[in-house]
């Protein structure tokens, strides 16, 4: 499958998603330059971390603007599959395939430590591969993490099972001392109505390799690559800005 890794001016968590779609899993991972209008033969693709413009003026409102998220959109919006990692999750709800937004941790510090995610459902191409009851160890990084919403989004991503990960103890607790950044309902990642985009605040790309140490985040692309090898996101790969 061919994966294609977003790049802006400031990504830089995206060599560590070609390394581990392209070495682990051994697909066809490559980089895509924000200015370009197409995704080409895509059959997914991801929006890295980092910070892209300098996170300048609101993490993602530039890179919003950028020409390949149109592409992304068309994609998106037509079933193909996308996620968006820590500033890449901060992309997407600016540029609309998601709801709510990151906003400055409760702390107003940058927080770079593992934690502990309870995975509430399966039903999504990016949580199918976590076996049930699993608590999975992630890293994060980010000083803007603190998803908000309004409480009939909020409702909404309950009522709909859209929440995908959720800051937890290592049992799996939904505690205020497991919250990192203040995240409501905890939320660490949640999912459109279509189910085929994810944002998520965690770094999955951090955690994919026993060499690492951890490699629960492993879990994330295997799920969106066995997704794919059961055909439920081909023919969207040809998908371009209309």
């Amino acid at each position: 499958m061919r994966f294609v890794i977003l790049q802006f001016p400031g990504s830089n968590c995206d060599q560590d998603c070609v390394h581990v779609l392209g070495n682990v899993l051994g697909q066809d991972a490559g980089y895509l330059w924000h200015k370009q209008e197409s995704i080409g033969d895509a059959d997914a693709v991801v929006v890295p971390g980092g910070f892209s413009y300098g996170d300048y003026l609101r993490t993602g409102s530039i890179a919003q603007f950028s020409p390949v998220m149109k592409a992304v959109k068309a994609f998106a919006n037509s079933g193909g599959l996308v996620i968006g990692i820590c500033n890449g999750f901060q992309i997407l709800c600016e540029c609309g395939l998601l709801p709510g937004a990151l906003v400055r941790n409760r702390s107003l510090q940058f927080r770079c430590e593992h934690v502990f995610l309870k995975v509430p459902t399966a039903d999504s191409p990016f949580t199918r591969e976590v076996p049930e009851g699993k608590v999975l160890r992630v890293p994060i990084a980010h000083g803007e993490g603190c998803y908000f919403a309004d409480e009939e989004t909020l409702a909404k991503l309950q009522a709909n099972e859209r929440i995908l990960f959720q800051y937890a103890t290592e049992a799996g607790e939904l505690t205020d001392g497991a919250n990192p950044n203040g995240s409501l309902l905890n939320i660490a990642g949640i999912c459109n109505e279509g189910r085929n985009i994810c944002g998520m605040m965690p770094h999955p790309e951090r955690a994919s390799e026993d060499i690492l140490g951890e490699d629960d985040g492993r879990l994330v692309f295997e799920g969106m690559l066995r997704h794919l090898e059961a055909g439920a996101g081909l023919g969207q790969a040809a998908v371009t800005e209309a």
